[in-house]
Order: C-alpha cells, then sequence, then structure tokens
C-alpha cells in the first residue's frame, strides 16, 4: 500500500516518499505555554499521535520533534499581569501541556526542544540570512525582507501585494518594508534578553521553529505540521526564512483543522477554554481521546456536550466488546501488550525500506489510514468489525469472536484507544478497588444464584435490584453472570 498526505503547499493529496527510505522525519509545532492547554490545543497532539503511530505500525522508523514556545509576548504579558517571572509561567503551563499529552495517551516525542535553549542556532540562522541579503538589522531588531524572497506567500496561495502589514513589533518605524516580519526582538527594560552581534533581545516567534527544527531533523525533513491557524504567518514565514538560508527544509506540510465552539475558534479569550484538567473529570481521558480523534484530521470540529456524548456511548459500545470477548473468547495478548509492537499485529504492510510484517487488521481499515489518515473510515472498520464480534458472542461462535477481537485490538492499538493495553490498562488504586468490588460482587452473584436454583425468584430479583442500585450491573451470559460499574 503507498501512503498518501494532503500537502497543503500543494493544495493536493501526496504520493508519500520520504527523505530517507524507512524513516520518516516529523516535527510538530507544540505549545506556546501562556496558558494551560484546553481541547482545542490537544485535538493536534491526538492527531499527530494517531499518524505516527500508524508511520509505526507499518514499519516506519519515525523521528518525531515537537517544540514548545516558552519565551513568547503572550507569555510576557501574563507574568507582569500575575507579576511572577516569565519563566514561572512558561513552567508551569508546560508541565499542564506535558500532564494533558500523557493523561490522553499520545507518545512522547524523541525530543522536545525549548525555544530559549536554542538562542545560539537562532544567531546562526539569521547572520546567514544577512550574508544572504534576506535580513538587515535595524534599531536593535532584525527583520527579514520579504520583497528579496520571490517565492514568499507560496505556502498559504498568497500574493505580497494583497498582504498586509506584519503585526508583530510595538513600532514600525524601522521596517523597511510593513510587511516584514520580525527574527529578533530587540532589548527593554525588564524584559528577558539574550546577547547576539546585532545587540541583546529575545527571539522572534518564527525564526525559533526554524532553528529547531533544522538541528533535530537536519536541512532537508519529511513533515511539518501543526493547526491550520498556523499556515500564515508562521509556517509561512518559516518557509520563508528557512528556504531563504539555503535550507531545503520540509517537504511535506500537514495542517490540522480547528476546534470551535458555536462557530468560534476556541480560545481562553472567549472564555470558553474547556481545559483538558476539567475535561478529563467529565469524561474519562480514553473517551477524550476518542472526541478528540474520531474526525479527519482537516476538518473543522464543533464542540457541544451532545457530540462529546455521542462519542462516549461509541467508544463504550467498542470497549464492551472488547473487554467481554476477552473475557469469554480470550485474549490473543496479554492485557497491557502495546499492539503498536506486538509480534504479527503491528507490522503492517511493509513499505519502501521499511521493515516487513503481517497487518492485524482488515485491509479497508489500512486504506483508510492510507487515504489522508482518514480516521472516520478507519473508526467504522472497527465498529463493523466490533458488530461481527458481538454477533459472534451471541451465538457462541468463540473462534469468531475471538478473531474479531484480535483483529479489533490491533486497529485500536494503532488508534490508542486498546482499552486493554497501556495506558488506560494500567494497574494504580482503581484497579486495586476494582478487586475487592468484584469479590463483593461475585458474593452476591453467588447468592443470586443459590437463590435460582432453589427457585426463590423474589430473592434473586432483589440482590439483582440491590446491586443495580449500587451502580453495578448485571448480564447474564451463556458462561455465566458478569458485571461493570455504570458509567
Amino acid at each position: 500500500m503507498t501512503l498518501r498526505i494532503h500537502d497543503t503547499a500543494a493544495r493536493a493529496v501526496r504520493e508519500f516518499v520520504p527523505v530517507r527510505p524507512g524513516v520518516v522525519s516529523l516535527y510538530l509545532c507544540g505549545a506556546t505555554v501562556q496558558a494551560p492547554p484546553h481541547i482545542g490545543h490537544i485535538r493536534s497532539g491526538v492527531n499527530f499521535d494517531i499518524f505516527a503511530r500508524w508511520l509505526k505500525a507499518t514499519g516506519y522508523q519515525v523521528i518525531f520533534c515537537r517544540n514548545v514556545t516558552d519565551i513568547d509576548d503572550k507569555i510576557l504579558r501574563v507574568a507582569a499581569g500575575e507579576e511572577i517571572p516569565w519563566w514561572a509561567v512558561a513552567q508551569r503551563n508546560e508541565r499542564a501541556f506535558a500532564r494533558a499529552y500523557e493523561v490522553l495517551g499520545c507518545l512522547p516525542p524523541d525530543v522536545e526542544p525549548r525555544a530559549t535553549g536554542h538562542v545560539p542556532e537562532m544567531i546562526a540562522l539569521m547572520q546567514r540570512l544577512i550574508d544572504r541579503g534576506h535580513a538587515y538589522a535595524a534599531g536593535g531588531d532584525v527583520y527579514f525582507d520579504v520583497s528579496s524572497w520571490p517565492a514568499y506567500g507560496e505556502l498559504s496561495g498568497q500574493r505580497l501585494e494583497h498582504m498586509r502589514p506584519a503585526d508583530d513589533t510595538d513600532t514600525t518605524d524601522a521596517k523597511r518594508d510593513l510587511r516584514d516580519f520580525t527574527l529578533w526582538k530587540g532589548a527593554k527594560p525588564g524584559e528577558p534578553a539574550w546577547d547576539t552581534p546585532w545587540g541583546p533581545g529575545r527571539p522572534g516567534w518564527h525564526l525559533e521553529c526554524s532553528a529547531m527544527a533544522t538541528k533535530y531533523l537536519g536541512p532537508v525533513f519529511d513533515i511539518h505540521g501543526g493547526g491550520l491557524d498556523l499556515v500564515f504567518p508562521h509556517h509561512e514565514n518559516e518557509l520563508a526564512q528557512s528556504r531563504a538560508a539555503g535550507d531545503e527544509f520540509a517537504r511535506y506540510w500537514m495542517h490540522n483543522g480547528l476546534l470551535g465552539v458555536a462557530g468560534e475558534k476556541m480560545s481562553k479569550s472567549l472564555g470558553n477554554s474547556l481545559l483538558v484538567d476539567v475535561m478529563v473529570t467529565r469524561v474519562r481521558p480514553v473517551e477524550l481521546r476518542y472526541y478528540l480523534g474520531q474526525a479527519h484530521y482537516r476538518s473543522a470540529m464543533e464542540y457541544s456536550p451532545e457530540a462529546l456524548a455521542e462519542a462516549v456511548a461509541a467508544y463504550r459500545g467498542i470497549e464492551g466488546f472488547v473487554v467481554r470477548a476477552n473475557e469469554l473468547a480470550g485474549a490473543p495478548r496479554a492485557a497491557g501488550e502495546d499492539p503498536a509492537t506486538a509480534e504479527g499485529q503491528a507490522a503492517g504492510p511493509a513499505r519502501a525500506g521499511a521493515a516487513p510484517g503481517r497487518p492485524g487488521w482488515p485491509e479497508a481499515f489500512a486504506a483508510a489510514l492510507d487515504d489522508d489518515l482518514g480516521v472516520p473510515q478507519a473508526l467504522a472498520v472497527v465498529h463493523a468489525t466490533v458488530h461481527e464480534g458481538n454477533n459472534a458472542l451471541a451465538a457462541g461462535d468463540a473462534e469468531a469472536a475471538a478473531a474479531a477481537l484480535a483483529s479489533v485490538r490491533a486497529m485500536l492499538g494503532v488508534l490508542g484507544l486498546d482499552p486493554l493495553a497501556e495506558p488506560w490498562a494500567g494497574r494504580g488504586a482503581d484497579d486495586d478497588l476494582r478487586e475487592v468490588v468484584d469479590a463483593l460482587v461475585k458474593t452476591a452473584l453467588a447468592e443470586r444464584q443459590a437463590a435460582r436454583e432453589r427457585r426463590d425468584y423474589a430473592a434473586a430479583d432483589a440482590i439483582r435490584d440491590r446491586l443495580q442500585a449500587a451502580g453495578v450491573l448485571i448480564e447474564d451470559t451463556p458462561d455465566g453472570p458478569r458485571w461493570e460499574l455504570k458509567r
């Protein structure tokens, strides 16, 4: 099979051919840490986590770099408003983002560089641009001369004469052209600053990503990702400054759609920021992951409690089959084993130069993900297989149920949703409590069975009703009763 992805620069779906056979270099614009993350921020993390999992599952080695912007005008404004150091704001919110990624089951990147740790690389990049005539120092700042780069606007499809001034400085007096964007901001009283040949100051937003991406992935790499709102000016400026400096930079650009509320982009200023820490108290983290990952990554999403509830119900339907089939038909793998690496399950159809293996999922599932990461179509295959598995369970066909279970778990492993694998099957205090509850429920069920055997059906029904009132649902199956907690 051939992987195809939508390239923003080409405005089309293209066949993916990596720079190095069998290896994918992926850079994702991460968090600007002026505030804790809402679910709109984390949608990008979930989308690209699924993408990275699919690349790995089909045999690629993935080198994944996701940056942290820890110095920015917004961070400085928050720090000034709270009268605390800028770095305290950055560290607090960087930890909140790390917690959000982890709680939603996103695999960690191979490297997560901070902007403030890469000033030497930024200085070197600015010097290259100045030497080539594409940047200039003025008034303590350093600017990129957009008129010096005829291809400026190629990523977003805009023409220079139609662009508005770059709104990235307090004053534009030093700019040759109002559309020139800032590479370096001269020091101001009370603000952090680093020394450069052009005076002390701090990085511009766009400069840092070019410096970090090329440091860790090289002057040419495969994929640059981020939210659709970053296409212009951020990614446009990254592309221009990197290529003007002599780097080929990214060969493909992937952008995920935004998550909004009532037709507006979700943001803290709108007061509708639905923080991840709050959302995971309303639904389980795995259910929130399903919600954020279920739509096509390029589509716009609009949050509503009803849409979230539908996603929760859909995931619980899948989970119910997996748990029931695992109990009745037997597990194809040990609980907690990662289907993305399990022998015979992970290694999907081999890519050019990638390690060969055997797919553990239906061909339609692989075809969906190979077609620009078509998660909605892939989930349709999951639900269809769950339906077949439920029919097999109802018919008492353990072999067919086990086959469906293996296929479903292989697919869920790629999506990061397998309820029997880490992190969702991790052992903790809740698991210890469940063992206690399990012992108590089994005692009550034994009493219920004894009542039924002596034909005291009123007593048996009373036990069932008391369990239900306590939040324990009982299902009678051909292999005996099973229970689960109400959710």
